[in-house]
């Protein structure tokens, strides 16, 4: 320990409650003081640029959540436009839509069975 240090016990040693108190402040006054606040520029700058660090990082996830959320509602609406159309789909295929259909431009089914043409 230093000189400074021993001298400061023995004081505090020798003092009143409340004046160690008033010591302490003190001490931590003359701690936080601008020549301790030049000495530790560093030291800040890097807690300055953790924090705005920290900052952006929160903005830009908040952003992606965002963005994510609005993909996900995209992509339950087209699913719901793909199920919707691959049923219409279903029901223009079943044979009697393609009658109807097939009677409108004249065509009518076949009475006959399907036969097979063979060469002689």
């Amino acid at each position: 320990m230093s000189s400074e240090d021993k001298n400061t016990q023995q004081q505090q040693a020798g003092m009143a409650p409340a004046q160690r108190v008033r010591s302490d402040w003190r001490s931590l006054v003359e701690k936080v003081s601008y020549k301790a606040i030049v000495n530790n520029i560093p030291f800040l700058s890097f807690v300055v640029l953790l924090c705005v660090l920290y900052i952006s990082n929160s903005q830009r996830a908040i952003d992606m959540q965002r963005e994510l959320n609005k993909r996900n509602k995209e992509l339950k609406e087209l699913r719901w436009k793909y199920i919707d159309v691959k049923s219409q789909l279903m029901d223009v295929k079943t044979e009697r839509q393609v009658m109807i259909s097939a009677d409108k431009i004249g065509l009518r089914p076949s009475v006959l069975p399907a036969y097979k043409i063979q060469k002689h």
